[in-house]
């Protein structure tokens, strides 16, 4: 069970301080992998997975962390877990692991995981930083899967090969390449931040 605080952090994540349409970080995947839902679907789980268990593991060895090697105490955490994610990729998902290419190794350097890592868990119970690390990937997850989702429609006219829109729909090539990724993106954070999140409109309603 989650004490109320946690239960807060959990929240937080993923809506107020969300790390994606709220504190901006980790674009770089936002940009490169959400022109395809099922790629995106990996590289999700992929970051929820080094990011909980980061935090986790951080948690439980920061009273032996010296501060003067810190960072490279939890590059090194990190960069364990995302090898173990890639080699998982490579020996059961070829056909995905190609196609995500290097951008699995850049979960190393992503803003949110080493965000994290500095802000809360070496400061937090292993089960606070755990909750942490679930919440803040989960919060990163479900803004990318809209996205993915809407370019993939867009861009192809259907998700995961099936055709949605019908055979009279013109393909928004755009969508597929990086500058539908900065689009989409903007206008996510201009309808959650100036509409849904914007605390003069909630008076108002």
């Amino acid at each position: 069970m989650m004490t109320s605080k946690q239960w807060s952090l959990f929240k937080e994540n993923l809506g107020a301080q969300n790390p994606v349409f709220v504190q901006v970080l980790g674009i770089c995947s936002t940009l490169a992998v959400t022109n395809v839902l099922k790629n995106t679907w990996v590289m999700c789980l992929g970051l929820i997975f080094v990011t909980a268990l980061s935090n986790l593991t951080l948690s439980l060895l920061r009273n032996w962390i010296p501060s003067r090697i810190r960072m490279m105490v939890e590059v090194l955490v990190i960069a364990c877990l995302v090898m173990l994610v890639d080699i998982y990729l490579k020996a059961y998902a070829p056909a995905i692991s190609r196609q995500l290419g290097p951008y699995v190794g850049l979960i190393i350097t992503n803003c949110i995981v080493m965000g994290r890592a500095e802000a809360v868990v070496l400061t937090s119970p292993p089960k606070t930083a755990l909750i942490d690390g679930l919440s803040s990937g989960i919060g990163y997850a479900y803004v990318l899967l809209i996205i993915a989702a809407v370019r993939e429609l867009l861009g192809t006219g259907g998700i995961g090969g099936v055709p949605l829109l019908g055979g009279g729909w013109q393909n928004w090539t755009i969508m597929v390449m990086a500058p539908g990724g900065f689009f989409v993106l903007a206008l996510f954070i201009w309808i959650v931040k100036g509409w849904i999140l914007n605390p003069a409109r909630k008076a108002q309603a």
